[in-house]
């Protein structure tokens, strides 16, 4: 008997849940819309992000909006998708039935599109006081704590105290790491002064943390070598082989250092979060779910994993391919393609990542591209990354505003969005007493 959820009838055909609407369930479920399939959307929020441009948010350069996208605009008039806001408690894969917060719901194929959340390595006061970015609403915390920071700073006389109030440390020099610490740079150089004029902003200092010997360290060596060049010239402390051991909420601790600092920016590693219900034995290193060349569960019956969450091995990629959006929405057409050679039990089309290049930004006219055939850095790079992310963005609407608010900054060396936007939290004890009084 089929399980009811959200008031979701039982299907004519089959029935496809798709869990979490990232760059590959967004994909899977616009391909599958207008089939004949009954598809069924999950995700805790109702709006898709746009991973890359989180750091735009962060630093104030992009309101949350221009970059975040509602399910139901995208899904309008499609009678075959249905959207559900719910979170995952868990899947019984014998009665192939998932469980969520607000119910549960019978599927013929689960995909599993969850994406990865950040990885603290076991360090429960950096998970406790750092800053993380893996979401809209977290890059602006971000953006919320360094204003309120520099709010602080105003109204101290110490100088120790404002040198940790202006501090910002980040750890983790993928291209996240590189991205925000050369926008921060920007800010620094351009803005925050003039915000902030009777602050010493040579107290200031960014700092940028790497494990490994290099940054963007999934990049090419010209493109880690440019990038390093870029940051240093923006006057951040690039630091490699650098692990941060511990972090209070006021002081970054290293191996034999310590720096003043209230603002650690966590952007060192991701792990995806192990599902109730599915077996031990199909997760690999960080949780990620273990998949064949097609993008199956071994053993289980109807359950796929694409993107992030996904551990498929390919010659080319021994120990997985690399967690970036492009691995994402070729599986999901790579999916969708073999999804009729599934049905008739055909020999599907086995998944071969095609890399299509990878790029990073520092900063104005600063940026790296690595292309299978050519390797650019600069304005060039800057200019492709611009066009490249802007065309990757939903909407006409947003890609609009999106191109306006980089050319009114490119042109005033200016962002206009320093907004401390906090939601007001009502304290219901408060309300009593007072009502009391």
């Amino acid at each position: 008997m089929d399980q009811q959820i959200g008031n979701i009838s039982k299907p004519k055909y089959k029935r496809i849940i798709i869990i979490g609407g990232g760059f590959a369930g967004l994909k899977l479920t616009r391909k599958l819309s207008n089939t004949k399939y009954q598809v069924v959307l999950i995700d805790k929020n109702n709006f898709h992000q746009f991973q890359p441009l989180f750091y735009q948010v962060a630093t104030a350069s992009l309101e949350p909006s221009a970059i975040s996208f509602p399910f139901r605009r995208v899904f309008q008039n499609k009678k075959n998708v249905h959207f559900r806001i719910a979170r995952l408690q868990g899947v019984d894969t014998d009665l192939k039935l998932i469980k969520t917060d607000i119910g549960e719901l019978n599927y013929d194929y689960l995909m599993i599109c969850t994406g990865a959340n950040t990885n603290y390595f076991g360090l429960e006061n950096i998970e406790e006081n750092a800053l993380p970015m893996k979401s809209t609403g977290e890059a602006l915390t971000i953006r919320n704590t360094i204003l309120e920071n520099y709010e602080k700073a105003l109204n101290t006389d110490d100088k120790q105290e404002q040198e940790a109030l202006l501090n910002i440390v980040i750890v983790g020099g993928g291209p996240t790491g590189v991205e925000l610490a050369g926008a921060i740079a920007e800010m620094k150089k351009y803005v925050l002064p003039k915000d902030y004029p009777e602050l010493d902003f040579n107290l200031m200092k960014i700092y940028l943390f790497e494990a490994s010997p290099r940054v963007l360290s999934t990049m090419s060596e010209f493109s880690s070598r440019k990038s390093h060049h870029y940051l240093e010239n923006l006057m951040v402390t690039v630091r490699t082989n650098t692990a941060v051991k511990d972090f209070d909420g006021s002081t970054v601790f290293l191996e034999n250092e310590t720096i003043p600092s209230k603002t650690l920016l966590w952007a060192a590693g991701i792990s995806s979060k192990r599902i109730p219900g599915l077996p031990e034995n199909i997760f690999a290193r960080n949780n990620r779910i273990k998949v064949d060349g097609y993008n199956r569960t071994d053993g289980l019956d109807g359950v796929f994993a694409l993107g992030d969450v996904a551990y498929m091995e390919e010659e080319a990629y021994p120990k997985g391919h690399p967690q970036v959006a492009q691995v994402a929405l070729q599986q999901a057409s790579n999916f969708v393609k073999n999804l009729s050679r599934f049905e008739k039990n055909n020999t599907p089309d086995k998944f071969k990542y095609k890399d299509l290049g990878s790029l990073a930004t520092v900063g104005r006219n600063l940026a790296v591209a690595d292309f299978p055939f050519i390797k650019l850095g600069g304005l060039v790079a800057w200019m492709l990354w611009l066009f490249i992310h802007l065309m990757s963005i939903l909407g006409v609407k947003n890609r609009l505003n999106i191109f306006i608010n980089w050319a009114w900054n490119y042109l005033t060396y200016d962002q206009t969005l320093r907004l401390l936007l906090k939601p007001k939290v009502k304290d219901k004890n408060k309300e009593i007493n007072t009502k009391a009084v």
